[in-house]
């Protein structure tokens, strides 16, 4: 089912509605029979229905993490409103002006229309809802409170896509830097140092050792800057691959990077606020704390806190408190242990794992911002260093000619 549900097509229809009027439109299905009979169930008598061409260029925009959030809390806020499950679906396809994401709520509206439960008809398509999402619809439905389990995940959503994207934009400005800089390296040694060696080649005398180095360098680019780009595609490539298909490259990686200056603290720090975050929002929804861990452990993003909130999982199920047993995985900071201690002692667990979420993700965001600050003269001061390097390195033979004339 789910296989089907991701091959969904739109289709074109024409036919009569309950009084006879003429009546055409767009829906979304898996095939033509399926899409008739969802029109029959609406009252429409179908006389013409067909598979809606592709355009030529270009396809459907791709559906977000974000484009959830915003879906999730539009359906909270219906529904907090009083609007009926169904009608808030359909407010909310009326609303949207992203094609892919408008089928996506068309095509779980008309299944919920249909009999299926909310978090089933969620299940269908497994691309943008994962278990957790799924398994927290449930337990709101099963509750008779899907309004505020709604709410719930939209602020979850929200908060824990706000601390990927900040995270992200820390990775990727040092990124920025360095291609930046190679780009501009390879650019004067490809296309400006050879005019530079012309002129030195009519001096006769021996270049600087500086200066020859990088005439060597550039004349070595010249010749083989095909392969090193060529390199560094395939090494791209061959990293991204073996990240993908090999777990212990991947934990062996995920290690590595929490050993970075400053970039392994913020994603130290994001990964604390993905545990609090989750784990307060599933402990919250009624769920047994050690379900909630499994939740928990593929949230975190990063190897290290995955097996540590395995081994929490086992402690807890043991009998072990959850303050405990996150201090003998020597993975959490103080803060953490202390705000989850006085959750456990007071009976608000779920509030304070949220504070813990919160600490951190302002944690984050301070070092982020930081970060942003940091890097602005650093660029600039790379990019000195390269090019005027390399200016340096093209004057000094006219420098010591200057010299010997003088």
């Amino acid at each position: 089912m789910a296989e089907n549900a991701q091959k969904l097509s739109t289709f074109l229809w024409e036919g009569k509605d309950r009084k006879g009027n003429k009546t055409k439109g767009e829906v979304s299905g898996t095939n033509l029979a399926l899409v008739k009979a969802q029109l029959r169930k609406q009252g429409i008598m179908p006389s013409k229905v067909k598979k809606k061409p592709k355009p030529l260029f270009g396809g459907t925009k791709k559906i977000t993490p974000f484009d959830i959030a915003m879906l999730t809390r539009q359906l909270a806020t219906m529904m907090k409103a009083g609007v009926p499950l169904v009608q808030s679906f359909d407010i909310v396809a009326d609303g949207l002006d992203h094609k892919g994401l408008q089928e996506l709520v068309v095509t779980i509206r008309n299944d919920i229309a249909a009999g299926t439960s909310f978090a089933g008809a969620l299940k269908r398509h497994p691309r943008h809802f994962d278990d957790l999402y799924c398994n927290l619809v449930d337990s709101g439905e099963r509750a008779g409170a899907l309004e505020q389990m709604l709410e719930r995940i939209a602020v979850y959503l929200e908060k824990t896509e706000g601390l990927k994207k900040k995270i992200k934009k820390a990775m990727t400005y040092p990124i920025a830097v360095v291609v930046v800089a190679i780009i501009v390296t390879a650019i004067l040694l490809v296309k400006v140092v050879p005019q530079f060696e012309s002129l030195f080649q009519g001096f006769g005398a021996d270049l600087p050792v500086f200066t020859q180095m990088v005439v060597n360098l550039s004349e070595w680019m010249q010749a083989w800057w095909f392969v090193v780009l060529l390199s560094i595609v395939g090494g791209i490539f061959l990293f991204k691959e073996a990240n993908r298909r090999s777990q212990k490259f991947s934990d062996a990686i995920d290690r590595l990077v929490l050993k970075i200056p400053v970039m392994g603290e913020i994603i130290d720090k994001g990964a604390v606020a993905k545990f609090g975050r989750v784990l307060s929002t599933t402990f919250a929804a009624g769920v047994p704390l050690v379900d909630a861990l499994d939740s928990v452990s593929g949230a975190t993003g990063n190897a290290v806190y995955r097996d540590a909130v395995r081994k929490i999982k086992d402690e807890v199920s043991s009998g072990t408190q959850l303050q405990a047993a996150m201090k003998q995985t020597d993975a959490f900071p103080v803060m953490a242990i202390q705000l989850t201690a006085i959750g456990e002692e007071s009976g608000n667990l779920d509030e304070m794992l949220s504070k813990v979420a919160d600490h951190y993700e302002g944690v984050v965001d301070d070092m982020v911002d930081n970060l942003t600050a940091l890097m602005e003269p650093m660029i600039m001061s790379v990019l000195g260093v390269l090019v005027g390097g390399l200016i340096i390195a093209m004057y000094l033979p006219i420098f010591q000619m200057g010299q010997v004339v003088g």
